[in-house]
Formats: structure tokens, C-alpha cells, sequence
């Protein structure tokens, strides 16, 4: 496959192996058909740069789990931490469309319905990371934000799209904890 988005990205210390991330994160590699039917359920057009990642790994804990953040959260002073992304599809308890994908997060935690949330955090449910349709519309690029439960719902910028999110995750060496 040739790479659109993350042509100069070093995926190595990336994803977190380990047998929790296969048991419930990663999902088989999505097709067009699976792809499409996500979409259409969640309502919303998945980015590019989402699936390109999901066609190179279809889900995961990962291993580079935080995200610079110029504002306090709930987390930290300076980032958010992250267990993983959920892939596309329905098998998994953490994929997009799976038993706490998405549309559980928002029917029965009550988070705002802005977008699809594609990432879990360690606070296990308190927050989120959401692709945020807000200021694009349903077929829009969106931008990565922070939702904060325990603080109201309030979302914090982490990145213009998805890729430069992916980018700039570290290493949770990087910030004094």
C-alpha cells in the first residue's frame, strides 16, 4: 500500500503489541464495504488519514500515548494521555461501532454529539478523544480535541486534522509526571 499521509512517519515503538491491544482493540484490516457502513452508522465521513492508518493497523493500544496541550486538563498540566485508538468496525469492545465505541460514549456517557470518538484514555471513560465535525460539517475534515468529562464536557484543541495528531503523540518520557 503507498502511503498517503504518513509517507515520514516512523511507526517503530508506535503500537502496543500486547495481547489486551489484540484481544480488544484490533479489528481485521477494513474494506471499502466496512468502511462505508461505519460511516453511514455513526454518520459521519471518516478522514483519509483515519483510514490509512486503519488499513495499517486497524486499531490499538499504543505505546507513543501522549499529546502536548498548551492548557491544564484533568490528566495533566501539559498533555493528554491516550490507551489507544479504536479501529473500524464493530467486533471489537474498542472500535468505533464496538461495545464501547462511539455512540456508547455519547447515549450513555453523555458525551456531546460532535463528531466520532476514536480514542480512549487512561481515566477509563472520563475522557475522550474525538475527531470534532463541529466546524466542517459531517463530510468535513476534522479536528482532534480532548473531551474532559469530569470537567463538563470541555474539549481542549489537540491538532488542525488527524495525521498531524498522530505525529505529534510522545513518548510519556517526554513530560515530567
Amino acid at each position: 500500500m503507498e502511503l498517503q499521509f504518513f509517507k515520514d512517519f516512523d511507526f517503530t515503538g508506535f503500537w502496543d503489541q500486547s495481547t489486551y491491544s489484540q484481544r480488544d482493540y484490533i479489528e481485521d484490516f477494513p474494506k471499502d464495504e466496512m468502511i462505508a457502513s461505519v460511516e453511514e452508522e455513526l454518520g459521519y465521513k471518516l478522514p483519509a488519514s483515519y483510514i490509512e492508518l486503519m488499513k495499517i493497523q486497524n486499531g490499538g493500544m499504543v505505546d507513543r500515548c501522549c499529546f502536548p496541550t498548551t492548557e491544564p486538563n484533568s490528566w495533566a498540566d501539559d498533555h493528554i494521555a491516550l490507551t489507544g485508538i479504536m479501529g473500524i468496525g464493530r467486533e471489537k469492545t474498542y472500535s468505533v461501532c464496538g461495545e464501547l465505541g462511539s455512540r456508547f460514549m455519547m447515549e450513555e456517557w453523555g458525551y456531546p454529539n460532535d463528531g466520532v470518538y476514536i480514542g480512549d484514555c487512561p481515566s477509563a471513560g472520563h475522557d475522550m478523544i474525538l475527531l470534532d465535525y463541529t466546524k466542517c460539517g459531517k463530510t468535513g475534515e476534522p479536528e482532534v480535541v480532548h473531551v474532559d468529562q469530569e470537567d463538563d464536557y470541555r474539549k481542549t484543541f489537540l491538532a488542525k486534522d488527524f495525521e498531524t495528531f498522530i505525529k505529534g503523540l510522545k513518548d510519556e518520557d517526554d513530560f515530567d509526571n
